[in-house]
Protein backbone atom coordinates (compact mmCIF):
# COMPACT_ATOMS: atom_id res chain seq x y z
CA UNK A 1 0.00 0.00 0.00
CA UNK A 2 1.19 3.36 -0.78
CA UNK A 3 -0.17 6.95 -0.79
CA UNK A 4 0.08 9.52 -3.54
CA UNK A 5 -0.14 13.56 -3.23
CA UNK A 6 -1.57 14.83 -6.42
CA UNK A 7 -2.48 18.25 -7.73
CA UNK A 8 -5.59 19.12 -10.37
CA UNK A 9 -3.82 19.84 -13.87
CA UNK A 10 -6.95 19.95 -15.91
CA UNK A 11 -10.73 19.99 -15.85
CA UNK A 12 -12.86 18.45 -18.69
CA UNK A 13 -16.37 18.02 -18.97
CA UNK A 14 -17.40 15.06 -20.89
CA UNK A 15 -20.90 14.91 -21.05
CA UNK A 16 -23.88 16.59 -19.03
CA UNK A 17 -23.53 13.96 -16.36
CA UNK A 18 -19.51 13.69 -16.27
CA UNK A 19 -16.60 15.46 -15.84
CA UNK A 20 -12.83 14.42 -16.64
CA UNK A 21 -10.18 15.34 -13.46
CA UNK A 22 -6.68 15.16 -14.62
CA UNK A 23 -4.73 14.62 -11.44
CA UNK A 24 -0.49 15.20 -11.80
CA UNK A 25 2.07 13.38 -9.74
CA UNK A 26 5.61 13.73 -8.39
CA UNK A 27 6.49 10.21 -10.28
CA UNK A 28 4.62 7.77 -11.84
CA UNK A 29 1.39 6.04 -10.87
CA UNK A 30 2.37 2.08 -10.15
CA UNK A 31 -0.70 1.20 -12.84
CA UNK A 32 -1.71 -2.43 -12.75
CA UNK A 33 -2.83 -2.11 -16.06
CA UNK A 34 -6.10 -4.04 -15.29
CA UNK A 35 -8.67 -2.35 -17.26
CA UNK A 36 -11.16 -1.77 -14.50
CA UNK A 37 -8.51 -0.96 -11.78
CA UNK A 38 -9.62 1.84 -8.59
CA UNK A 39 -8.48 4.07 -6.17
CA UNK A 40 -9.66 5.40 -2.96
CA UNK A 41 -9.25 9.29 -3.19
CA UNK A 42 -8.84 10.70 -0.11
CA UNK A 43 -10.67 14.75 -0.16
CA UNK A 44 -9.84 17.83 1.77
CA UNK A 45 -11.28 17.59 5.44
CA UNK A 46 -12.22 21.33 5.51
CA UNK A 47 -12.17 24.33 3.07
CA UNK A 48 -8.98 24.50 2.08
CA UNK A 49 -9.35 23.10 -1.43
CA UNK A 50 -5.10 22.53 -1.60
CA UNK A 51 -4.74 21.03 1.59
CA UNK A 52 -5.35 17.31 2.37
CA UNK A 53 -5.10 15.12 5.71
CA UNK A 54 -3.16 12.16 3.74
CA UNK A 55 -3.25 8.98 5.87
CA UNK A 56 -0.24 6.68 5.77
CA UNK A 57 0.10 2.99 4.86
CA UNK A 58 -0.78 0.36 7.26
CA UNK A 59 0.75 -2.79 5.87
CA UNK A 60 -2.49 -3.21 3.27
CA UNK A 61 -4.61 -0.76 4.63
CA UNK A 62 -3.99 2.87 5.88
CA UNK A 63 -4.58 5.16 8.76
CA UNK A 64 -5.26 8.52 9.95
CA UNK A 65 -1.86 9.92 11.85
CA UNK A 66 -3.12 10.35 15.64
CA UNK A 67 -4.32 13.86 15.69
CA UNK A 68 -4.65 14.53 12.43
CA UNK A 69 -8.49 15.09 10.66
CA UNK A 70 -9.93 12.07 8.75
CA UNK A 71 -9.87 12.70 5.51
CA UNK A 72 -13.48 12.28 3.24
CA UNK A 73 -12.77 9.09 1.16
CA UNK A 74 -14.39 7.76 -1.50
CA UNK A 75 -13.52 4.90 -4.44
CA UNK A 76 -13.16 5.74 -8.60
CA UNK A 77 -11.81 3.88 -10.78
CA UNK A 78 -8.62 5.22 -13.10
CA UNK A 79 -9.82 6.00 -16.71
CA UNK A 80 -6.03 6.60 -18.18
CA UNK A 81 -2.62 6.68 -17.08
CA UNK A 82 0.13 8.60 -18.45
CA UNK A 83 3.73 9.19 -17.19
CA UNK A 84 3.17 10.99 -13.94
CA UNK A 85 -0.33 11.67 -14.71
CA UNK A 86 -3.34 10.01 -14.40
CA UNK A 87 -7.41 10.87 -15.03
CA UNK A 88 -10.14 10.22 -12.97
CA UNK A 89 -13.75 10.45 -14.37
CA UNK A 90 -16.82 11.80 -11.78
CA UNK A 91 -20.13 10.93 -12.41
CA UNK A 92 -21.78 14.56 -10.66
CA UNK A 93 -25.00 15.34 -9.57
CA UNK A 94 -26.62 16.71 -6.35
CA UNK A 95 -25.13 15.96 -3.43
CA UNK A 96 -22.20 13.51 -2.36
CA UNK A 97 -18.87 14.58 -1.60
CA UNK A 98 -16.69 13.76 -4.35
CA UNK A 99 -19.69 15.30 -7.04
CA UNK A 100 -19.71 18.60 -4.97
CA UNK A 101 -15.62 18.34 -4.63
CA UNK A 102 -15.57 17.57 -8.87
CA UNK A 103 -17.86 20.54 -9.86
CA UNK A 104 -15.67 23.28 -8.50
CA UNK A 105 -12.32 21.30 -9.14
CA UNK A 106 -9.79 23.33 -10.73
CA UNK A 107 -5.87 23.08 -11.27
CA UNK A 108 -4.11 23.51 -7.93
CA UNK A 109 -6.54 21.45 -5.94
CA UNK A 110 -4.95 18.37 -4.14
CA UNK A 111 -6.55 14.57 -3.53
CA UNK A 112 -4.51 11.58 -1.80
CA UNK A 113 -5.12 8.78 -3.66
CA UNK A 114 -3.44 5.00 -2.91
CA UNK A 115 -2.27 2.34 -4.73
CA UNK A 116 -4.24 0.74 -7.27
CA UNK A 117 -6.57 -2.44 -7.24
CA UNK A 118 -7.72 -4.64 -10.48
CA UNK A 119 -10.58 -7.01 -10.62
CA UNK A 120 -11.30 -7.20 -14.28
CA UNK A 121 -9.91 -11.30 -14.56
CA UNK A 122 -11.22 -13.15 -17.91
CA UNK A 123 -9.98 -16.89 -17.88
CA UNK A 124 -7.25 -17.54 -20.11
CA UNK A 125 -9.27 -19.16 -22.57
CA UNK A 126 -11.49 -16.22 -23.30
CA UNK A 127 -13.40 -15.92 -26.49
CA UNK A 128 -16.02 -13.93 -25.60
CA UNK A 129 -17.20 -11.60 -23.48
CA UNK A 130 -20.17 -9.46 -22.52
CA UNK A 131 -19.59 -6.21 -20.15
CA UNK A 132 -22.19 -4.50 -18.95
CA UNK A 133 -22.31 -1.27 -16.79
CA UNK A 134 -24.32 2.12 -15.71
CA UNK A 135 -23.36 5.64 -15.79
CA UNK A 136 -20.74 4.93 -13.14
CA UNK A 137 -18.96 1.86 -14.87
CA UNK A 138 -18.27 3.93 -17.84
CA UNK A 139 -15.35 4.89 -17.30
CA UNK A 140 -13.84 1.19 -16.60
CA UNK A 141 -16.14 0.42 -19.24
CA UNK A 142 -13.89 2.48 -22.07
CA UNK A 143 -10.79 1.31 -21.01
CA UNK A 144 -11.46 -2.81 -20.82
CA UNK A 145 -12.83 -2.09 -24.36
CA UNK A 146 -9.49 -0.48 -24.83
CA UNK A 147 -7.71 -3.12 -24.71
CA UNK A 148 -9.58 -6.06 -26.26
CA UNK A 149 -7.77 -7.81 -28.21
CA UNK A 150 -8.08 -8.90 -31.40
CA UNK A 151 -9.35 -12.68 -31.17
CA UNK A 152 -12.39 -11.87 -28.91
CA UNK A 153 -15.90 -10.94 -29.36
CA UNK A 154 -17.13 -8.60 -26.73
CA UNK A 155 -20.79 -7.08 -26.31
CA UNK A 156 -20.72 -3.89 -24.74
CA UNK A 157 -24.14 -2.85 -22.78
CA UNK A 158 -24.43 0.40 -21.09
CA UNK A 159 -26.93 1.99 -18.91
CA UNK A 160 -27.46 5.60 -19.21
CA UNK A 161 -30.01 8.08 -17.93
CA UNK A 162 -30.49 9.71 -21.46
CA UNK A 163 -28.20 10.80 -24.55
CA UNK A 164 -26.78 13.68 -23.27
CA UNK A 165 -24.65 11.30 -20.86
CA UNK A 166 -23.17 9.31 -23.88
CA UNK A 167 -19.63 8.63 -24.21
CA UNK A 168 -17.78 8.47 -27.06
CA UNK A 169 -16.46 5.12 -26.72
CA UNK A 170 -13.27 3.50 -28.15
CA UNK A 171 -14.15 1.91 -31.60
CA UNK A 172 -12.98 -1.51 -31.98
CA UNK A 173 -14.24 -3.98 -34.92
CA UNK A 174 -15.03 -6.67 -32.56
CA UNK A 175 -17.06 -4.91 -30.11
CA UNK A 176 -20.56 -4.65 -29.99
CA UNK A 177 -22.09 -1.45 -27.74
CA UNK A 178 -25.44 -1.15 -26.85
CA UNK A 179 -26.99 1.98 -25.06
CA UNK A 180 -29.88 1.36 -22.43
CA UNK A 181 -32.05 4.37 -20.77
CA UNK A 182 -32.58 3.79 -16.92
CA UNK A 183 -31.42 3.18 -13.91
CA UNK A 184 -29.28 5.32 -12.33
CA UNK A 185 -31.12 6.80 -10.14
CA UNK A 186 -33.69 8.05 -12.37
CA UNK A 187 -35.95 4.98 -12.87
CA UNK A 188 -36.00 1.19 -13.13
CA UNK A 189 -33.04 -0.27 -14.24
CA UNK A 190 -32.80 -2.47 -17.65
CA UNK A 191 -29.58 -4.15 -16.64
CA UNK A 192 -30.72 -7.79 -15.29
CA UNK A 193 -32.93 -8.01 -18.30
CA UNK A 194 -30.12 -7.16 -20.42
CA UNK A 195 -27.40 -9.87 -19.04
CA UNK A 196 -30.22 -12.21 -18.94
CA UNK A 197 -30.54 -11.80 -22.89
CA UNK A 198 -26.98 -11.67 -23.67
CA UNK A 199 -26.11 -14.35 -21.77
CA UNK A 200 -29.25 -16.84 -21.86
CA UNK A 201 -29.17 -20.18 -20.38
CA UNK A 202 -28.76 -21.59 -23.86
CA UNK A 203 -25.81 -19.85 -24.47
CA UNK A 204 -22.41 -22.24 -23.82
CA UNK A 205 -19.69 -20.87 -21.55
CA UNK A 206 -16.45 -21.84 -23.26
CA UNK A 207 -14.42 -19.15 -23.30
CA UNK A 208 -16.89 -16.62 -22.11
CA UNK A 209 -16.45 -13.95 -19.70
CA UNK A 210 -19.22 -11.39 -17.84
CA UNK A 211 -18.39 -8.39 -15.95
CA UNK A 212 -21.19 -6.25 -14.54
CA UNK A 213 -20.44 -3.23 -12.69
CA UNK A 214 -23.11 -0.33 -11.61
CA UNK A 215 -26.09 -0.17 -8.51
CA UNK A 216 -25.38 -2.50 -5.90
CA UNK A 217 -29.22 -3.56 -5.40
CA UNK A 218 -29.43 -4.01 -9.21
CA UNK A 219 -26.67 -6.13 -9.20
CA UNK A 220 -27.87 -8.29 -6.63
CA UNK A 221 -30.25 -9.69 -9.05
CA UNK A 222 -27.50 -10.27 -11.84
CA UNK A 223 -25.38 -12.08 -9.57
CA UNK A 224 -27.97 -14.24 -8.46
CA UNK A 225 -29.03 -14.83 -12.24
CA UNK A 226 -25.09 -15.67 -13.21
CA UNK A 227 -24.36 -17.53 -10.20
CA UNK A 228 -27.50 -19.55 -9.16
CA UNK A 229 -29.52 -19.97 -12.46
CA UNK A 230 -27.09 -19.64 -15.45
CA UNK A 231 -24.39 -21.43 -12.96
CA UNK A 232 -21.29 -19.26 -14.34
CA UNK A 233 -18.31 -20.86 -12.40
CA UNK A 234 -16.54 -17.89 -10.41
CA UNK A 235 -13.71 -17.26 -12.92
CA UNK A 236 -16.68 -16.60 -15.55
CA UNK A 237 -17.86 -14.00 -14.27
CA UNK A 238 -17.07 -10.57 -11.96
CA UNK A 239 -19.88 -8.26 -10.95
CA UNK A 240 -18.96 -5.03 -9.01
CA UNK A 241 -21.18 -2.67 -6.79
CA UNK A 242 -19.43 0.31 -7.32
CA UNK A 243 -22.58 2.64 -5.71
CA UNK A 244 -25.55 2.34 -3.43
CA UNK A 245 -28.94 4.64 -3.75
CA UNK A 246 -29.09 6.87 -1.01
CA UNK A 247 -25.60 6.08 -0.01
CA UNK A 248 -25.02 8.05 2.98
CA UNK A 249 -28.70 7.24 4.36
CA UNK A 250 -27.76 3.40 3.62
CA UNK A 251 -24.32 4.02 5.96
CA UNK A 252 -26.12 5.51 8.53
CA UNK A 253 -28.80 2.60 8.66
CA UNK A 254 -25.54 0.30 8.51
CA UNK A 255 -23.75 2.12 10.93
CA UNK A 256 -26.72 2.13 13.37
CA UNK A 257 -26.98 -1.72 13.43
CA UNK A 258 -27.56 -3.61 16.76
CA UNK A 259 -24.67 -5.06 17.61
CA UNK A 260 -25.58 -8.00 17.43
CA UNK A 261 -26.85 -7.93 13.59
CA UNK A 262 -22.83 -5.93 13.04
CA UNK A 263 -21.16 -8.97 14.76
CA UNK A 264 -23.66 -11.52 12.21
CA UNK A 265 -22.46 -9.85 8.95
CA UNK A 266 -18.64 -9.26 9.92
CA UNK A 267 -18.43 -13.51 11.60
CA UNK A 268 -19.62 -14.14 8.11
CA UNK A 269 -16.05 -12.65 6.06
CA UNK A 270 -14.07 -14.82 9.11
CA UNK A 271 -14.41 -18.48 7.66
CA UNK A 272 -11.85 -18.69 5.74
CA UNK A 273 -12.33 -21.88 4.37
CA UNK A 274 -15.16 -21.33 2.29
CA UNK A 275 -15.23 -19.97 -1.18
CA UNK A 276 -15.44 -16.05 -1.31
CA UNK A 277 -18.35 -16.22 -3.78
CA UNK A 278 -20.00 -18.80 -0.87
CA UNK A 279 -19.48 -15.95 1.67
CA UNK A 280 -20.61 -13.02 -0.83
CA UNK A 281 -24.01 -14.90 -1.00
CA UNK A 282 -24.89 -14.98 2.75
CA UNK A 283 -23.66 -11.12 3.01
CA UNK A 284 -25.96 -10.27 0.65
CA UNK A 285 -28.53 -12.43 2.17
CA UNK A 286 -28.19 -11.12 5.85
CA UNK A 287 -28.23 -7.28 4.14
CA UNK A 288 -31.12 -8.49 2.25
CA UNK A 289 -32.83 -9.82 5.93
CA UNK A 290 -31.85 -6.70 7.56
CA UNK A 291 -33.71 -4.53 4.94
CA UNK A 292 -30.16 -3.39 3.71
Amino acid sequence: MRIFRTEVSAVTRLSATMIRVTLALAEDFPTTGVGDEYVRLFFPHGDDRREVSLPEPHGDYWRTPEGAPEAPMRTYTVRAVRPRELDVDFVVHDGGIAARWALAARPGDVLGLNSPTGLYDPPADLSWQVLVCDLTGLPAMARLITGVPGNVTTKVIAEIPGDDSRLDLPQRPNVEVTWLHGGNGTGPSRLDEAVRAAVPLSRPLDGGYVWVAGATDTLRAVRRYLRKERGLPTGRYKVIGYWTPDGEAWAERFRTLPADDRRRLEAIWQDTARDEEDLRDDYEAELERLGL
